[in-house]
């Protein structure tokens, strides 16, 4: 089954998203590190009272952490779990047949 061309495209989206995913967050991530450590003039701005752009970027990290959960999740949902389940009852039919 992992030879086969189905689960090959399994795969490929699987990793599409991933790997994309997660070169766009470690980029996001590793700016907001590089601004706290050497911009910290910008860093330091305030946008209302006593919250500054650092105090933003950070809980933006949670933010761009649930969108990606949120992005995963209907991505798997329309791309992946359709082409896994049919690899399943694939899998399950051929497996039926060979018992018989």
């Amino acid at each position: 089954m992992a030879r086969s061309q189905e689960f090959g495209e399994l795969r490929r989206r699987y990793l599409t998203f991933a790997v994309t995913a997660t070169i766009v967050f470690m980029i996001w991530y590793i700016a907001y590190v590089i601004c706290n450590n050497w911009a910290r003039d910008f860093m330091n701005i305030k946008v209302a009272g006593h919250i500054n752009v650092a105090l933003i970027f950070g809980l933006l990290q949670f933010v761009s952490t649930f969108l990606i959960a949120f992005l995963y999740a209907r991505h798997s949902r329309k791309s992946l779990d359709p082409l896994a389940d049919q690899l399943h009852e694939k899998y399950e039919n051929e497996r039926t047949e060979a018992n018989r």
